[in-house]
């Protein structure tokens, strides 16, 4: 199978608290999701008719079997994940306190690894890398060995100059501190892969710890410089940035009740890959994305709140927005015409 989205990274066990509003020590009762970015991501894409996959690692436990049936009922590809000998799952836990915009992540069983940090450069599969339409990587893969030499060797198989008209290669600059001894090491992790990248996606800090201070702009333009085709700059509440060499686009926010600000990156991440894969104009991608995100900050998990395209066509055109597939300035589409192109690609 050809995946039209592969993922590599972080996969875990989310514990949300089912009490809204307090600290982990007030909470008396959790559920139980599949989370970790890239794999968020995968799943995400998934909700709008990709053929995803992810490769990552978890442990040879309960916790890893319940990820593995999770994939399965997402209908993300599974084959390339697979338990490591000796290590558990990685948990993590959160607080929800939307009042204060308050959504703090408690790691645990990642230090001082964890099973997706100890993917081997030896057992990537590199044809299902060279051949997927989208390739998605994080920073934080980037963080220890071995994950590190075979995130390296995976953006090695996939040259800029040997993609086809239609490939992208993406890189999350997803970054968290308590993984790295510096944002110097960060910075100089990224100087090796970003030459193979093709779109970067961060917010401010994220792009500065990457390629240095700045406006947005000058982040986007320097990561521009460094040969990736489209620069995207998270804006926080002035939404989102997008900049090639050709145009800069900005897509205003799409208010909602937050609930969970986790997972809403991840929505968007997948949402923006379906709206490349589909061919649609940049700004288009932008609005789309920016939907899909703030659905997930409306809702307490982040794989399961995932959004169908319907629902995103819908709150597009709740919010006078355009929608993919209408005419400019137009807020009415056909969702379930747009959901069965969305599947065929």
């Amino acid at each position: 199978m050809t995946h039209e989205l592969l993922t590599i990274g972080r996969i875990s066990v989310d514990i949300y608290p089912n009490d809204i509003g307090v600290g982990l020590e007030d909470v008396t009762s959790f559920g139980k999701y599949l989370g970790g970015s890239p794999s968020n991501v995968a799943v995400a894409a998934a909700r709008h008719g990709r053929r995803t996959g992810v490769i990552t690692r978890t442990g040879d436990d309960p916790f890893g079997t319940y990820l593995h049936r999770e994939l399965e009922k997402f209908g993300v590809d599974d084959s390339f994940v697979t338990p490591v000998p000796g290590l558990q799952t990685a948990v993590t836990f959160c607080a929800i306190k939307p009042a204060t915009d308050e959504f703090p992540l408690y790691f645990y069983g990642r230090f001082p690894t964890a099973p997706d940090l100890q993917i081997r450069a030896e057992e990537l599969a590199l044809d299902a890398i060279r051949e997927a339409r989208i390739f998605w990587s994080t920073v934080t893969g980037l963080c220890q060995e071995p994950s590190r030499e075979a995130h390296i060797k995976a953006h090695g198989a996939r040259p800029r100059t040997g993609l086809a008209e239609g490939q992208f290669t993406i890189l999350d600059l997803d970054y968290r501190p308590m993984f790295w001894a510096s944002e110097e090491e960060v910075r100089a992790e990224v100087a090796k892969v970003l030459p193979h990248v093709t779109v970067a996606i961060g917010n401010d800090k994220e792009c500065a710890v990457a390629v240095g201070e700045g406006t947005p702009d000058e982040q986007a333009d320097r990561l521009l410089a460094a040969g990736v085709e489209i620069a995207v700059v998270k804006l926080g509440p002035e939404g989102v940035m997008a900049k090639t060499r050709m145009e800069r686009v900005v897509s205003a926010p799409v208010p909602v009740e937050t609930v969970n600000g986790l997972g809403a990156g991840d929505s968007f991440g997948g949402a923006f890959c379906h709206g490349l894969l589909s061919g649609w104009p940049l700004a288009q991608v932008l609005d789309y994305a920016n939907a899909a995100g703030a659905i997930v900050a409306s809702r307490l998990s982040c794989a399961d709140a995932m959004p169908t395209p319907d629902e995103v066509t819908s709150l597009l055109a709740e919010r006078g927005r355009n929608v993919p597939g209408t005419a400019p300035g137009s807020a009415t589409a056909s969702a379930p015409q747009l959901a069965t192109e969305g599947a065929a690609l």
